[in-house]
């Protein structure tokens, strides 16, 4: 071992009794690293910084962490994703070939009455054929549900505040906003359509 190193741990060690406070603290030292030398690994000539494996390192981590988020996003909307008992309430299916021409029917879709008139005339903004009016059975004013064939109209009268809707389902008098909505459907058939979707 080193001679001047020996005398330096020695100085480091001894305390000198007559001042406690001027003592040193092995920590402010600094510690020689010349005899390490020889356990360096020499650098490459042609990458010195490393930067190739600095490279390799971030690439890596940051596929990483990138495959982990996204595992945590598929994961947090697969999570909200509709249930299939929800999906199979979202869509019901109506035979039409009961319900004769100039009447109308109630049915129950998303928990929401949903009215069907067969028609004898056309009203082209409002419908897939020109003879079947389907609409949701609630007043846009606040919810209620309309009476069909009464009102100032003859179409759907809304006994909670005056609304009255015309047989094509518009609001003609009264304080609702809007018309009678018209939900997605699609016919199946010529008598049968398929409420809750459109494609």
């Amino acid at each position: 071992m080193d001679v001047s190193l020996l005398e330096r741990i020695v100085s480091i060690l001894t305390v000198d009794k007559a001042s406690p406070l001027q003592t040193k603290s092995a920590h402010t030292v600094s510690f020689p690293t010349a005899h390490f030398e020889k356990y360096k690994k020499e650098n490459n000539p042609h990458d010195p910084d490393n930067r190739s494996f600095v490279y390799f390192m971030v690439g890596t981590a940051a596929v990483g962490y990138a495959s982990i988020a996204k595992n945590m996003v598929v994961g947090l909307l697969t999570t909200m994703a509709p249930s299939a008992d929800v999906l199979a309430v979202s869509t019901v299916e109506v035979d039409l070939s009961g319900i004769s021409e100039g009447t109308s029917v109630t049915v129950k879709w998303r928990g929401r009455p949903l009215f069907i008139r067969h028609r004898p005339q056309a009203d082209s903004a409002r419908v897939v054929k020109p003879e079947w009016l389907v609409m949701v059975g609630v007043c846009t004013h606040l919810g209620c549900v309309p009476i069909g064939g009464s009102g100032d109209f003859g179409g759907w009268f809304c006994p909670c505040h005056g609304s009255h809707y015309d047989t094509s389902g518009r609001i003609r008098k009264g304080p609702a906003p809007l018309n009678l909505v018209v939900p997605p459907y699609k016919f199946i058939d010529d008598l049968r359509i398929l409420v809750g979707s459109q494609d």
